[in-house]
């Protein structure tokens, strides 16, 4: 259960029928060790996938095209890799199904079984998509303009910093790059961070995220990741980090961390990049 066995960064076996068997998931727990979490979560948060190529044949044979929205609590002891949601989507193709509530059903349960934990799946065919909601930026004050010197490319969290002004704000920065964990192709993000307590240092919370360029992690971990450092090295009060990634096979993820107990309000529009 480690990307390395995973069908990533390999050449594409795509089944003709449905086949659960595509999906594979991969623990939390050894990246959770890596960044200091051995025992209670100190965050609570979801994982929100939007999938755009999903597709089936009616009971005519006729194809169905259709959005998917998958989300599931950051308490579940897996995550599933990118690649086998795609190939165990694409088993879909060529497989009949009464209508969109039987493919639904049908992820759902898979999914489950693999993530051992609920899963929220909505299938949607495109004759059935409401207007949807495209937005420029995140809500926050972007810090992307700032002129610094950036000069570390693998992650640092000692360059995070704070003032002794008491605030609460929120910031956010489409600069956030990491690369694969197996392929090392890179990964493109945004990311907010809304919280209460020491001002953080602008110019140095900017380097921090420049610093995970050349750094190789998924995104539900590259956001786990800051959640802590800014945790440890700023001590807020509280804190929320939610990365919108942009999309890859058709897929975009999107995980929110929060030290929120009721973390479940965030409305899962699309940047601009998705």
């Amino acid at each position: 259960m480690t990307p390395e066995h995973s069908e990533l960064g390999k050449k594409a076996q795509y089944d003709a029928q449905y086949n659960p068997d595509k999906l594979f998931p991969i623990p939390r727990k050894s990246k959770r060790d890596e960044i200091g979490i051995t025992d209670a979560l100190p965050f609570y948060g979801y994982d929100v996938w939007n999938h755009y190529e999903v597709s089936w044949l009616n009971e005519k044979g006729k194809p169905v095209v259709a959005l998917a929205v998958i989300s599931y609590d950051c308490t579940t002891p897996h995550i599933i890799e990118s690649k086998s949601l795609k190939l165990y989507f694409n088993s879909f193709n060529n497989t009949k199904f009464k209508d969109a509530d039987a493919v639904t059903a049908t992820a759902k349960k898979d999914l489950e079984e693999q993530l051992q934990g609920t899963v929220s799946v909505t299938i949607t065919p495109l004759a059935q998509v409401s207007e949807d909601k495209l937005h420029d930026d995140f809500i926050g004050e972007n810090i992307d303009e700032l002129d610094v010197a950036c000069t570390t490319y693998m992650v640092d969290p000692t360059l995070l910093s704070t003032d002794n002004e008491q605030v609460t704000e929120i910031l956010q920065t489409n600069l956030l790059k990491s690369n694969c964990l197996v392929t090392n192709q890179p990964d493109w993000g945004s990311v907010q961070i809304a919280y209460k307590g020491k001002k953080i240092n602008r110019e140095a919370l900017l380097r921090y995220i420049v610093s995970f360029r050349n750094h190789n992690e998924f995104h539900e971990q590259c956001v786990e990741r800051i959640f802590v450092d800014i945790m440890k090295y700023c001590q807020p009060e509280e804190l929320t980090v939610y990365g919108r990634y942009t999309r890859r096979g058709g897929i975009d993820i999107n995980p929110y961390r929060t030290s929120n107990k009721n973390p479940y309000s965030i409305e899962n529009f699309r940047l601009c990049r998705q």
